[in-house]
């Protein structure tokens, strides 16, 4: 019913900046909260950021001031620009999203920072 496709990820340097894109479509549904994990090698995953139905956000301490999430609505998708990059921020990235269909998750999509 409903597909997350992500996109953005990649390989960048210590100090530059990525934009990861969590796109879904299906069938019509608005996204009512979403958020994104994250996964590094040998860890657990681990809660990145949240963006609630009102527009509220909240960050993990390690990327405050540094990510932001945000929504396009028309286009039911959700962002996460990440500035500032660090090598611990290597991770796989997933997108999460609530709609009138329950929670989806996206595939996952991997990023890489070179220090």
């Amino acid at each position: 019913q409903v597909q997350l496709v992500e996109s953005g990820g990649g390989l960048v340097q210590a100090g530059g900046s990525l934009r990861l894109s969590c796109a879904a479509s299906g069938s019509t549904f608005s996204i009512n909260a979403a958020g994104w994990y994250r996964q590094a090698p040998g860890k657990q995953r681990e809660l990145v950021a949240t963006l609630s139905a009102g527009g509220s956000t909240m960050y993990q301490g390690s990327v405050k001031g540094r990510f932001t999430i945000s929504r396009d609505n028309a286009k039911n998708t959700v962002y996460l620009q990440m500035n500032s990059l660090k090598a611990e921020d290597t991770a796989l990235y997933y997108c999460n999203i609530v709609t009138r269909f329950g929670i989806q998750w996206g595939q996952g999509i991997r990023v890489t920072v070179s220090s």
